[in-house]
């Protein structure tokens, strides 16, 4: 299982500077990968009708696609992955063409967690359509992976139309694509299309489930389980050598590939703080 860190978007600040110590210094902890969370838009809370959700307009994001882009520049072997992109609010040639974009300058670095949010103001903001999020989602992966993989197409799906056109440059290696969430349609969709699985909860017996879930459906489908990632998150508040340790333990059993530390909401500190969590947490579970 490789550890991770996830960036602490609400804490980072935006000196460039400190995103430079932060990357690099991510990087040379040995770290394997850092996961960034996405969201275009926050919410006023005192627009018409309130608003009740888990951030609001206060709340900082940054952009994945031009943060990781920053970052592949100035690393050499930390992988990035989105975790997760809010794939339908977004023009799916467009993702397709950032995200070639960002496998090219990183070396093919690059993961894509996708999931099909919660947050309607965001979907009325980017004038996309929240009702039907999710079977727009299955037809955008297929989309991007042949627009990742072919010089032109002529595609008519559901909702795409691309007439005989292409992107260009085109990554030499197709992007991996993980889904977050839990709903029994989404893991259906996850074991067919796609390369990974990001859980949002803890090792608990509803993850056991869910991954179960996915192997069965991937087996009825004659797709291996070889390769197939689980992108599991872990939490440095509340927690110590011990109590990490044995989380990650449990991710282990359960067959996580991949456990990034999140290290914000722990008490107000700095970059170089954010590095000593990671350092801490690192040197607890990483054997």
């Amino acid at each position: 299982m490789k550890i991770g860190a996830v960036l602490p978007h609400n804490e980072i600040g935006t000196d460039s500077g400190a995103l430079k110590a932060y990357v690099q210094g991510v990087e040379s902890l040995g770290t394997d990968h850092l996961l960034a969370y996405d969201h275009v838009l926050g919410a006023d809370a005192r627009r018409p009708g309130g608003f009740n959700g888990p951030y609001d307009k206060d709340i900082q994001f940054h952009e994945p696609f031009t943060t990781f882009a920053f970052f592949a520049g100035l690393t050499t072997t930390l992988r990035f992955t989105t975790a997760v992109l809010i794939l339908p609010q977004r023009q799916t040639a467009l993702v397709a063409k950032q995200a070639a974009q960002l496998a090219i300058l990183s070396d093919n670095r690059f993961s894509m967690g996708i999931g099909t949010g919660w947050n309607q103001v965001e979907y009325e903001a980017l004038n996309e359509d929240f009702t039907n999020r999710g079977k727009r989602q299955a037809e955008q992966v297929k989309l991007m992976r042949r627009l990742w993989t072919e010089e032109t197409l002529d595609y008519q799906g559901n909702f795409h139309r691309v007439p005989r056109a292409g992107i260009n440059p085109r990554p030499s290696l197709t992007i991996p694509i993980l889904f977050g969430g839990t709903a029994p349609i989404v893991l259906k969709r996850c074991a067919r299309l796609g390369d990974g699985w990001v859980p949002i909860m803890g090792p608990t017996p509803t993850a056991a489930k869910a991954i179960e879930v996915i192997k069965i459906h991937r087996r009825e489908l004659g797709l291996s389980w070889e390769g197939f990632s689980i992108q599991a998150q872990a939490q440095y508040s509340g927690g110590n050598p011990d109590r990490w340790a044995g989380h990650a333990d449990k991710w282990r059993v359960l067959g996580a590939t991949h456990l990034a530390v999140a290290t914000h909401n722990a008490g107000k500190t700095d970059v170089d703080g954010h590095l000593r969590r990671i350092e801490e947490y690192l040197s607890a579970v990483d054997q």
